[in-house]
This record gives structure tokens, C-alpha cells and sequence, in this order.
């Protein structure tokens, strides 16, 4: 039994710990989203709406964008964008938004996922970085 213990110990230190986020990766990952969305101080709606702000954000806050009613019913419900909503969200949009316009396929890493909210974290939400 103690040498199972201390094994498991063992295990458990030795264990790669998740990465601090990287601020200039998720900018890289940004990339894969500005066809439909911007970000920043002239950010305006595209395909999809602007994500300055998104990170604690209620659903479908931005204004005269046209969400889908999957995002609406969200929004009505109270829900919010916060780190694990987002992290979820991105890993496979029809997850929580069935009939969502967004058509992407997700990022399936969980690294490149904490690296772009940390990215998408810094911009106030009229597109000033905090």
C-alpha cells in the first residue's frame, strides 16, 4: 500500500502542469477568426459580432448584431461568457449553440483555447486593452 502511495505521489509531481496562458500565441490564434469577428478600438461587426469585451460578457450583448435565437436564449437565461463558457464554446460551438450561426469547427487543443481567451481577456469593451 505505501509503495502505491508513493508511487501516485511520484506520478503526481512529476506531471506536466497546464502552461500559464501566452498573451502573443493567442493573438497567432486570433488569426483563425478575424474572417467573421475584430477586435480592438475600430472593431466593428463582420460575419459575426466584434469580441472586445466578450470575456464576462452576458450573451449576445453587443448591440444591433443578430444573434441566433440559440444565443439569445442565453442571453435571456442570464448566461455569461466567462472563462470556462468561452473554453467550451470554443472547443465545439454546436455544444452550446446547436443552431448557432458559427460555423467553425473549434480548437481542440486546451492550450491554444487558454492562450486565445487570454488574448480575447485584455480588451476592454470598447476595444482599449486593460
Amino acid at each position: 500500500m505505501r509503495l502505491l502511495l508513493v508511487s501516485a505521489l511520484l506520478v503526481a509531481a512529476t506531471a506536466p502542469a497546464l502552461a500559464d496562458p501566452d498573451v502573443a500565441k493567442g493573438e497567432a490564434s486570433f488569426k483563425k477568426c478575424m474572417a467573421c469577428h475584430a477586435i480592438g478600438p475600430d472593431a466593428k461587426a463582420k460575419v459575426g459580432p466584434p469580441l472586445n469585451g466578450i470575456v464576462g460578457a452576458k450573451w449576445a450583448h453587443f448591440e444591433g448584431y443578430a444573434y441566433s435565437n440559440d444565443i439569445k436564449d442565453g442571453a435571456a437565461a442570464g448566461k455569461v461568457w466567462d472563462e470556462a463558457t468561452l473554453d467550451n464554446y470554443l472547443t465545439n460551438p454546436k455544444v452550446l449553440a446547436p443552431k448557432g450561426k458559427m460555423a467553425f469547427a473549434g480548437i481542440k487543443t486546451e492550450d491554444e483555447r487558454k492562450d486565445l481567451i487570454a488574448f480575447l481577456a485584455q480588451f476592454k469593451a470598447d476595444g482599449s486593452k486593460k
